[in-house]
């Protein structure tokens, strides 16, 4: 069983407390991570340790340590997990970077810039099949169904994204469905099998999906608002990608329900039409503002938070429980 730390550094964010007290669990799984990795074909772990040695908040399998903590689970059995779940996260980094054309990701250069569209979707292919075989050695054929199906959920996310890209005709129910499955499937797969391989019951598991499903939407509700208003250097990636790929995300959605016609008009050709100039960008901020497109995204991140912790309540009492219900606020108070 994970004990918390007793060094924990105070003032110190929710996540970086929640690191120091799985340091050894997340140690065993940036081995077992490394070991996965490798394969005799260079290219292959020179284009996964580039992405993966970057760094990255690592939330995904920080989750399957704390829910297996929570239950006093089989923590070997959790390192295999974690180390799938994000085998599972970089597969879909490497695909979204190709098909969004991103220039950056984790403060450098992303990986399609480097290696080339190509080999970035073939890695991540890889990857993927990596986080199968780690899944299958679990022995679980109900943990393997839990993470097989946020894989099935998370391509049809990007399908479905990439079918509803460049249009104003889909709203909120769309927007929050597509983060639904492109994100907020893995936050909660990777809570869920916590549970699972500590012989927890059902409901219990379920009560941790509902957790990681809520605080995933507000995770990317949070992350649609800083593609607008964070500091570029400490993102980690340019900002305004989703107003250049004609992203209608939460600051937008909300900013049309009261937008005027010159307003919609500016919306339709910069995100529709795809025709942007160098300032329009900041005409699209104060757009945003004026109509606290930024405020309304918050709230709706703090309703998912809310309904996050009060799935929470379900689980027992544990200092890794609370460590998980201060990072649903952490999730949408970050400022990367």
């Amino acid at each position: 069983m994970s004990k918390p730390a007793e060094n924990t550094v105070e003032n110190s964010s929710p996540l970086d407390q929640l690191v120091a007290d799985l340091d050894s669990d997340m140690r065993a799984v940036n081995a077992l991570i490394i070991e996965r990795m490798d394969s005799p074909v260079k290219l292959i772990p020179q284009l996964a340790s580039y992405l993966i040695a970057a760094g990255g908040k690592r939330i995904r399998p920080l989750l399957t340590l704390a829910s297996t903590s929570i239950y006093d689970g089989d923590m070997q059995r959790a390192h295999r997990l974690a180390a799938a779940v994000e085998f599972i996260h970089t597969a879909t980094l490497l695909h979204d970077d190709v098909v969004d054309e991103s220039e950056q990701r984790r403060g450098q250069d992303a990986a399609n810039l480097v290696f080339g569209n190509q080999a970035s979707v073939l890695v991540g292919d890889f990857l993927f099949s990596r986080a199968f075989q780690l899944m299958t050695e679990d022995g679980s054929i109900d943990v393997l169904g839990v993470l097989a199906n946020a894989s099935a959920v998370i391509a049809q996310g990007e399908v479905l994204q990439l079918s509803t890209a460049n249009t104003l005709d889909n709203g909120m129910e769309t927007y929050l469905e597509i983060i639904r499955s492109k994100t907020a499937a893995l936050f909660a797969a990777a809570c869920e099998v916590g549970p699972m391989v500590s012989d927890a019951p059902p409901e219990h598991a379920k009560a941790l999906s509902e957790y990681g499903m809520c605080m995933g939407i507000a995770f990317q509700i949070a992350d649609d608002t800083l593609d607008y208003t964070a500091d570029e250097k400490s993102l980690g990636k340019t900002i305004g990608d989703d107003f250049r790929e004609g992203k209608a995300t939460a600051p937008v959605l909300l900013t049309l329900e009261g937008a005027n016609t010159d307003e919609r008009e500016f919306w339709d050709r910069t995100l529709v039409k795809n025709q942007q100039n160098a300032k329009d960008l900041d005409h699209a901020l104060e757009i945003i503002n004026k109509y606290d497109g930024f405020a309304k995204s918050q709230n709706l991140a703090l309703e998912y938070r809310d309904r996050a912790i009060q799935a929470l309540s379900a689980a027992p009492d544990s200092p890794f429980k609370t460590h998980l219900e201060n990072l649903a606020d952490y999730v949408i108070s970050r400022s990367f």
